[in-house]
């Protein structure tokens, strides 16, 4: 054994130290898969392995690190490795982007630097620095393209807006993955139509849903933004429909389904025949282009263009695949998007053509309505005419979306109205809703396992109020629902505390409560949907708004939904107002009765007379006295006192019989033979409407009968007068 070997030490490898140094050496810079670089304190290269494959490491040797790897930012990188060699520290693991001589595009590289000590240790001057260099450009890339794809998972599908939709797919895309994006949509399929089964024929018209673009990207001709999206600039031009042009990369897409990538530069044959695309791409500086079909089991929504324009990495295979996958995501977005907004667009057309379609004039009560569309298809409202000159205010709601709200909404105003013409107190109209809401759910339940329907909750709810212009009074009862706000004349909020209700889907069987409150002639009334009264100082505001003085109802309901708050107006909502009144003495006639034989002849006196003190015409007053005659007779022969008579006129004639029974008489068909019976057969032929409603004190059989044109004119005419005089 050599003395060399000696010092050693056994197992030390054969050599000297300086052998071993050199033969470390040697094989770092000819097997690392690192590229090594030694620089001298001037920052130049002296020594460097075969860096990448493909470089010739003889063209770094005596430049400058910065120059050799055209770095993006070579001052800052020369900054940090004057410090290293300074002493400071290796600096480990810093990414800079750069590009090397024989390797187009740019380059990504990890970069750690370390200090060589001279023989001084670290207090001496350094010798140099070492340079480990890492390609990462393609890890970056697989890198972006996850990232890309998970912004495209994250933000797609969140709404069920088709706009909304395409939107989060470019910004999902802008920067990270391309410079600019182009999302199309098929303008049929816009419109509510199903998507077209591939292929596309040339000239079928898309529409621009949204577009994207990064800043680097010029503006083009067509206006892109100035708003700023998540990604970059967002095009002020969505909206635009274009037709597609045959014997481009965007006609083939949509023909054979497949995606394309196109190098897009002068020597295109393509742009002569669309100029306008050719226009634009060159307007932009794009130099790559990816054209992504977006289909669904074979029916095509639209069509994704994605560039990478100026100094940007042009596109690959990898990123078609990439590109391929996200637009089949946003697809599936973009249908469920269409599908719900088609839908939407059905519940709402027959939410409308459920509801009152024009303004209703009451006998004393002005009204005003506000519907705001939205999310909500199931909310209703409506102005009812009862007898007495009454006027019944609902507004309701069934909670949820779609299709089904809707016709059920539709359902319980049905009964809503057929029940507001039997006269019934508005805690009994709930009670008997609430029946009927109960065998709709029934039946839902009942519906096979299978159908989807079968295991969504119904739930809904009512408020009813009915106006009583001749005592001024409004009672109300509610199932489930806010409570009407109210403001006097004077400004002032008027309570009305009133129990509510337990829902009209709703397990729970407590019976409904009313409350009465006694109203001056001009208060307002508000029934809201429970939208409008959500949040805070929600009923403040709106009793706040009600007292504004020289305001039209129309011009109050408007100046409520300005203060409303963003998410109320998507979510829908209905509001009615009503401004109370009474009858003018000149439109009413009242007169007290003796309970006697000779009181049905008294009574056709004094019909006729004020009939014909109205101007109505020689039938109506006949028809009439023969009615009233018919009443006063049964109240005579079968009520019991006190017996009073009133003749309304409005926009119909109205007869009403008051008698302390309770009694109703009933409608009977009288056989030939028969001396009686014929009464009510008779008013019921007369009269358009009729019928009975009770309250504490007896009884009232009530008749309407239908006006001439001319007649329901001037009666029109004095009814405005007197509420221009309220």
């Amino acid at each position: 054994m050599s003395d060399a070997e000696t010092a050693a030490g056994p197992g030390a490898p054969r050599g000297g130290p300086d052998q071993l140094d050199e033969a470390l050496r040697a094989t770092l810079f000819t097997q690392s898969a690192v590229g090594l670089g030694v620089l001298d304190p001037q920052l130049r290269l002296v020594r460097a392995n075969s860096l990448f494959e493909g470089e010739d490491v003889g063209e770094y040797i005596g430049h400058r690190f910065t120059e050799a790897f055209r770095l993006d930012d070579p001052d800052g990188t020369e900054q940090l490795m004057k410090r290293v060699l300074a002493g400071e520290g290796p600096a480990r693991d810093r990414l800079v982007r750069g590009r090397l001589r024989r390797i187009p595009g740019d380059r990504e590289f990890l970069v750690s630097v370390y200090r060589l000590d001279g023989p001084g240790g670290p207090v001496a001057p350094a010798l140099g620095l070492l340079a480990a260099v890492v390609d990462v450009t393609e890890r970056q890339r697989a890198r972006a393209r996850n990232a890309a794809l998970t912004a495209v998972r994250d933000a797609v599908g969140g709404s069920l807006d088709v706009a909304a939709t395409c939107r989060s797919f470019a910004d999902a895309l802008v920067p990270g993955f391309a410079d600019l994006a182009v999302v199309e949509v098929v303008d049929d399929v816009l419109r509510g139509a199903d998507p077209p089964v591939g292929p596309l024929p040339p000239g079928t018209p898309l529409r621009r849903a949204a577009s994207g673009r990064c800043d680097a990207v010029r503006d083009t001709a067509e206006g892109e933004g100035e708003g700023e999206g998540e990604g970059g600039a967002r095009d002020r031009s969505a909206g635009v429909t274009r037709r597609l042009a045959a014997r481009t990369p965007y006609a083939l897409a949509t023909t054979d389904l497949r995606a394309r990538l196109v190098p897009l530069g002068p020597d295109n044959p393509w742009p002569a025949t669309d100029p306008d695309g050719a226009r634009a791409v060159a307007e932009t500086g794009a130099h790559s282009l990816i054209v992504v079909p977006l289909t669904l089991r074979g029916a095509v929504l639209g069509l994704v263009s994605l560039y990478r324009c100026g100094a940007a990495e042009p596109f690959d295979e990898d990123d078609v695949s990439l590109a391929v996958s996200a637009a089949t995501r946003a697809a599936l977005g973009i249908d469920n998007a269409r599908r719900y907004e088609r839908e939407h667009i059905i519940a709402s057309t027959i939410q409308r053509r459920l509801l009152p379609q024009a303004e209703r004039q009451q006998a004393a009560v002005d009204t005003a309505h506000v519907l705001l569309p939205g999310r909500d298809s199931g909310c209703w409202f409506d102005t009812i005419a009862l007898s007495g000159a009454r006027t019944a205010l609902v507004v309701g709601g069934v909670a949820g979306e779609g299709l089904q709200s809707a016709i059920a909404m539709g359902q319980l105003r049905t009964v809503i109205q057929a029940l507001a013409g039997l006269d019934l107190e508005p805690e009994e109209v709930l009670a008997r809703l609430k029946d009927t809401a109960d065998r709709l759910a029934d039946e839902r339940a009942a519906l096979p396992p299978a159908d989807a329907l079968q295991s969504e909750p119904m739930s809904a709810g009512c408020v009813y109020g009915v106006y009583d212009p001749f005592t001024r009074t409004c009672t109300v009862a509610r199932a489930g629902h806010p409570a009407p706000l109210i403001v006097g004349p004077d400004g002032r909020a008027v309570a009305l505390d009133v129990p509510e209700g337990p829902g009209l889907f709703s397990t729970d069987s407590a019976l409904f409560a009313p409350a009465t409150v006694t109203l001056e002639v001009g208060s307002l009334l508000a029934f809201c949907t429970a939208e409008l009264l959500s949040g805070d100082r929600a009923a403040e505001r709106i009793t706040e708004t009600l007292a504004r003085p020289g305001r039209s109802l129309q011009q109050l309901g408007d100046d409520i939904v300005y203060a409303l708050p963003d998410d109320t107006r998507s979510a829908g909502a209905a509001l009615l107002l009503a401004r109370t009144g009474t009858v003018s003495d000149h439109l009413v006639a009242t007169w007290d009765l003796a309970q006697d034989p000779t009181t049905p002849a008294t009574a056709r006196v004094l019909v006729r007379d004020r009939l014909q003190g109205w101007g109505l015409d020689e039938d109506t007053v006949e028809a009439t006295e023969l009615i009233v005659s018919e009443l006063v007779t049964n109240a005579v022969r079968y009520g019991t006192p006190p017996l009073r008579l009133r003749l309304l006129l409005d926009s119909t004639l109205t007869c009403e019989v008051h008698d302390g029974s309770p009694a109703s008489p009933h409608l009977r068909h009288a056989r030939t033979v028969d001396e009686g019976g014929r009464g009510l057969f008779i008013v019921s032929r007369l009269a358009s409407h009729w019928g009975a409603r009770h309250g504490p004190d007896g009884k009232v059989l009530w008749t309407e009968q239908d006006l001439p044109e001319d007649e329901r004119n001037g009666a029109k005419g004095e009814r405005n007068g007197a509420v221009g005089e309220r």
